[in-house]
């Protein structure tokens, strides 16, 4: 029996980018393989170089693309591999491998993994390390054979993080003027909910599992041994599973009562868990990401989002009175969008006092659908939908308004420019203003749309109040 991917680096696993966590997607599958009696090199290329001779000791490279930007970069990597050696099988498995499985294995890859990846993944190195043949693999999709994601609950192993760089490499927490180091885990993967735009829905169509608390715990325990103060909790949304959910942050709070976290939480969940919410602030709950994506009835109902612009007005307030900021997330552009639909959009953040709240890369965020997008099945997608740009992993639109198209462009290289120079938000903010009002050329909005007391050119209503916590490491997508 052949035994060629036993030694030393002989599986080699790349992240590429993981929103500037250390990366769970390496730290999860090196314990498992491990387990199994593998070696695997684990290299996390947002902070660290990828040496060829990496490339070319190892026979399977398995590539982590659970989100657009990880691939466009896996991609790179992968033409690269190619290069220097084309032998090794290249797996690119996560979210977007799924999603963008045609492509990837007519141009770059050997296989893809989506779903739940951990013991696919391991029964593609037991296999290729045997001379075995892949067909009929579980959820293994070669050119050969197409398989359908694992949606099933695994025998998780505590994440290895040793052969990972330092967390101080990594997103730091800014609260009251102090940054402290951040980690990263996951409680649950998948999702109940079956927003339109999200990748989660194809993949996963409406199924999550719970990650065993001890694993979580287990985590956290060797990420704060490293000097981690804060936790983000990366699920899709964490109140999901809500019993699991509290136990997990009662124990933590239990154990470390110094350390604070933050976590994504739907608006429907605030409002229908709202009485979570006093005690999650006790628990050390520092803020809250929820993705409010937008204020238009029509451009929710084309994401199928589930919640309304009254809903956000009172989640906000629901957050408030427990003293946990909301830090929502937009997909500021969309084909639905109108210009008076992103100048109210500006205004409500304004009137609301969340300047301070919002990462300003949210004001430019265009709709991606990529191949399988939930997206396609909306009933007017012939009216707005263009040809798959399959290099570029997403399907082509151009809003019906032009200037729309040319305000997304600006806004975007304005924040890129404002990232760089570490531009307040409140300076990036009013620079977005002036160059909405400008593309836009303001059209009024209704009296209706605004709260009593404020508006876009007014001076916010809760000055004085701390700073929002927030992650250094902002760009959602």
């Amino acid at each position: 029996m052949m035994r060629v991917l036993r030694g030393p680096g002989a599986i080699l696993l790349v992240s590429c980018y993981e929103l500037g966590h250390q990366p769970l997607s390496l730290a999860s599958p090196l314990a498992v393989l491990r387990r199994a009696g593998f070696a695997p090199a684990a290299v996390d290329t947002a902070v660290a170089e990828l040496p060829d001779d990496a490339i070319r000791a190892a026979r399977l490279i398995a590539v982590s693309v659970p989100m657009h930007t990880a691939l466009r970069l896996g991609a790179a990597l992968a033409a690269r591999v190619r290069g220097l050696n084309p032998a090794a099988h290249v797996c690119f498995y996560g979210l977007y491998a799924g999603l963008n499985a045609d492509y990837l294995l007519n141009e770059l890859a050997d296989s893809t993994i989506a779903g739940e990846f951990e013991e696919a993944l391991l029964g593609l190195a037991r296999a290729l390390d045997a001379g075995q043949p892949l067909a009929d693999l579980p959820g293994v999709h070669t050119r050969r054979h197409d398989a359908a994601p694992v949606l099933a609950r695994l025998a998780f192993e505590p994440p290895a993080r040793d052969a990972l760089p330092a967390p101080r490499h990594y997103a730091h927490l800014v609260r009251d003027g102090r940054a402290v180091l951040a980690g990263y885990v996951e409680a649950s993967r998948g999702c109940l909910h079956t927003c339109r735009h999200c990748p989660i829905t194809p993949v996963y169509g409406g199924r999550f599992f719970v990650v065993p608390r001890a694993i979580v715990l287990a985590d956290i325990r060797a990420q704060i041994a490293a000097g981690v103060e804060h936790i983000t909790f990366g699920d899709p949304d964490f109140l999901n599973g809500p019993g699991h959910a509290l136990a997990l942050v009662r124990a933590l709070h239990v154990e470390f009562p110094q350390v604070t976290w933050d976590a994504t939480i739907k608006v429907e969940h605030i409002l229908e868990r709202r009485a979570l919410f006093t005690e999650l602030a006790g628990l050390g709950c520092a803020f809250v990401v929820s993705a409010v994506e937008s204020l238009s009835p029509a451009v929710l109902g084309h994401l199928k989002k589930g919640h309304t612009r009254a809903d956000v007005v009172e989640a906000l307030r629901i957050l408030d009175d427990a003293g946990i900021p909301m830090r929502p997330t937009f997909v500021a552009f969309t084909p639905w969008t109108t210009p008076r639909d992103y100048l109210e959009l500006l205004d409500f953040v304004d009137t609301h006092d969340l300047i301070g709240h919002v990462d300003p890369v949210q004001y430019s965020i265009r709709l991606l659908v990529p191949p399988g997008s939930a997206l396609l099945e909306d009933a007017g997608a012939d009216e707005w939908l263009g040809s798959l740009d399959a290099e570029r992993f997403t399907y082509r639109w151009d809003h019906p308004d032009p200037r729309m198209d040319d305000l997304q462009c600006e806004v975007a290289a304005l924040v890129a420019a404002a990232a760089r120079a570490h531009q307040d938000a409140t300076q990036t903010f009013a620079a977005i203003v002036e160059q909405a009002d400008r593309v836009l050329e303001p059209v009024p909005i209704p009296v209706a749309a605004r709260a009593v007391g404020g508006g876009r050119h007014s001076r916010p209503r809760r000055a004085g109040r701390r700073p929002v916590p927030h992650l250094t490491e902002a760009w959602f997508c």
